[in-house]
C-alpha cells in the first residue's frame, strides 16, 4: 500500500490560490494561462463581426487593444484598455467581460471581485460573468462563494466544460470529492479528450475508494497526452493502493525518467521498493527523497527501516531519530529504534524506546488520532 492518502490538487492555471490550496504532491500543473486565453478567443470570437457591422468607434478600437493586450499576457495594458472602453460604452457587456478578465489575470483580486458583483447584477443571465466572479471568489479563498457563482454559471450554460471543471476544482480544494467527481464527469461528457480532467476525475476517484476506477481515467490521461505531468506518478500511486507493487514501481520509475527528481515520487517508489523487498533500491530512492525534501518524516522512518533490515544499524539509528524530530507523536520510529538498540545489545535505550513507543500509542488511542497503517 502507498504512504499517505491521495495529494490534493494543485490548481491548473495561472491564478495562484496560496495560501488558500494546498499542495498537490509536487504536482507543478501549472498550465501557465493558457485556458484563459481560450477563454478570452471564446468570448470574443463573436467580436469580429459584430464590429464588421458598423465603423469602428474610439470604444471598439480600445477593445481590440484589450483582447490583443490578454492574448500577449500584457495584463496591465489590457486593465487599462478595457477601463478606458468601459468608461466610453458602459453598456458594453464585451468591456465588462474584458474588465473582469483582466482584473483577475492582473493579480486585482479586490477589484474583480467589486467589479463582477456589479456585472452580475447589471448582467445577472450572463454564464461567463458568473463564472469569473466565481473564479475571483476561488482565488480569495471564499469557496463557498465560488461555487455559488460557478453553478449560477451552469444554470445558464450548462454545455460549459469550464464551468464544470472549475466548479470540480472548487469541490476537490474543499475535499468534495464526489460531487467533484459528478462535475468532472458532466466536463468530460462535453470534452473526453482532456487529459487533466481524466487525470483530476482519477483523483476523485481514488479518494472516494473507486481505485479501479481511477486506474482506468489515468491510463485514459497518458493515452491521449503521454507526457502529462505526474501522469504515471497518479497511476503508479493507484496501482499500489490495489496491491499491485511491481507495476506500481514501472509507473514511478516512469514518472522519475520524464521529469526533474520530485521528492513525492521519490518516496512512494522507494516505500512500494520496501514492501517487495529491494532493500537496496528502497534505500537509494528514498535517500534521494530525504534529500530533496528534508521535512518528510515517513521518507527518514522507511530509509530508517530499510537500513535497519540491511545491517545497517547505525545510519539506520540517525534516520529513525530524525523522524522522531519531524513527527514526535508517531509511534512506529520508536518500535523501530527498540529493535535497532537491541540489535546492538544495548538493553537500557532499546527499554527506554519500547517506553515511548508504548506512551505514544497510548497517547495518539486516546486523542483519538489517526493510525498509521504501518506493520511495525
Amino acid at each position: 500500500m502507498p504512504r499517505g492518502s491521495m495529494p490534493p490538487p494543485e490548481l491548473p492555471f495561472s491564478l495562484d490560490r496560496s495560501p488558500h490550496t494546498r499542495r498537490w504532491a509536487g504536482f507543478s500543473l501549472s498550465c501557465s494561462c493558457r485556458w484563459l486565453f481560450l477563454l478570452v478567443l471564446v468570448v470574443f470570437s463573436i467580436a469580429p463581426a459584430m464590429l464588421a457591422q458598423e465603423p469602428s468607434s474610439p470604444a471598439q478600437v480600445l477593445l481590440r487593444k484589450g483582447q490583443a493586450a490578454l492574448e500577449s499576457g500584457d495584463f496591465q495594458g489590457a486593465v487599462q484598455s478595457f477601463e478606458q472602453a468601459r468608461q466610453l460604452a458602459p453598456d458594453n457587456i464585451q468591456a465588462a467581460r474584458g474588465l473582469l478578465l483582466s482584473y483577475l489575470q492582473d493579480g486585482r483580486v479586490a477589484q474583480a471581485l467589486a467589479l463582477g458583483r456589479n456585472l452580475v447584477e447589471r448582467w445577472p443571465q450572463d454564464a461567463q460573468l458568473h463564472h469569473w466572479l466565481g473564479l475571483a471568489f476561488f482565488k480569495n479563498g471564499q469557496n463557498t462563494e465560488a461555487a455559488a457563482q460557478l453553478r449560477e454559471a451552469q444554470h445558464f450554460d450548462a454545455t460549459s466544460f469550464d464551468v464544470h471543471f472549475d466548479l470540480a476544482l472548487v469541490l476537490l480544494t474543499d475535499q468534495q470529492y464526489s460531487p467533484a467527481a459528478d462535475e468532472l464527469e458532466k466536463a468530460l461528457k462535453i470534452t473526453p479528450s482532456n487529459p487533466l480532467a481524466h487525470v483530476l476525475l482519477g483523483r476523485a476517484y481514488q479518494n472516494t475508494n473507486r481505485t479501479v476506477e481511477a486506474v482506468q481515467q489515468f491510463q485514459s490521461a497518458l493515452q491521449i497526452n503521454p507526457n502529462i505531468p505526474l501522469g504515471h506518478y497518479h497511476l503508479g500511486f493507484a496501482y499500489a493502493s490495489l496491491g499491485k507493487n511491481h507495476e506500481a514501481i514501472v509507473e514511478f520509475e516512469k514518472e522519475l525518467a520524464r521529469s526533474p527528481p520530485n521528492p513525492d515520487v521519490l518516496f512512494q517508489l522507494g516505500h512500494t521498493q520496501l514492501e517487495t523487498g529491494d532493500w537496496k533500491s528502497a534505500i537509494l530512492n528514498l535517500r534521494r527523497a530525504t534529500e530533496v525534501n528534508t521535512q518528510n518524516a515517513d521518507a527518514f522512518y522507511d530509509l530508517g527501516k530499510g537500513l535497519l533490515l540491511q545491517g545497517d544499524v547505525a545510519q539506520a539509528i540517525a534516520a529513525l531519530r530524525q523522524a522522531v524530530t519531524l513527527n514526535p507523536s508517531d509511534p512506529s520510529p520508536h518500535y523501530q529504534l527498540a529493535r535497532a538498540f537491541e540489535k546492538m545489545g544495548d538493553k537500557e535505550q532499546a527499554g527506554e524506546e519500547w517506553q515511548r513507543f508504548a506512551e505514544a500509542r497510548k497517547s495518539q488511542r486516546q486523542s483519538g488520532g489517526m493510525a498509521t497503517g504501518r506493520v511495525h
